[in-house]
């Protein structure tokens, strides 16, 4: 079992900057392959970046160049960078660890965190 908290998020301008944490418990960060979702209102959940166990990193488009996730391993938590922020950035912002666990593949969700970009 992994128990994800997502922290960070809050209100910000267009072009301002915010960092979102995502800290594991219950087993090691070091073992997920993480994602950072994100929904807006009356949208379907999308994805935004992932970082690997490796630290390789993938972003969505629209987020390329904006947003940088990092992990650190030993805080057990990930990172998710947001800069030059635009009002379609807004939108709940979901971590989520996929872990092998016991020969099966698993999937936990972090409980969000609003971020609001506006003037």
């Amino acid at each position: 079992q992994v128990q994800l908290v997502e922290s960070g998020g809050g209100l910000v301008q267009p072009g301002g900057s915010l960092r979102l944490s995502c800290t594991a418990s219950g087993s090691t960060v070091s073992l997920c392959f993480m994602g950072w979702y994100r929904q807006a209102p009356g949208k379907q959940r999308e994805l935004v970046a992932t970082i690997t166990t490796s630290r390789t990193t993938n972003y969505a488009d629209s987020v390329k160049g904006r947003f940088t996730s990092s992990r650190e391993n030993a805080k057990n938590t990930v990172y998710l960078q947001m800069n030059s922020l635009k009002p379609e950035d807004t939108g709940v912002y979901y971590c989520n660890c996929g872990i092998l666990e016991g020969g099966r593949w698993s999937d936990y969700w972090g409980q969000g965190t609003q971020v609001t970009v506006s003037s």
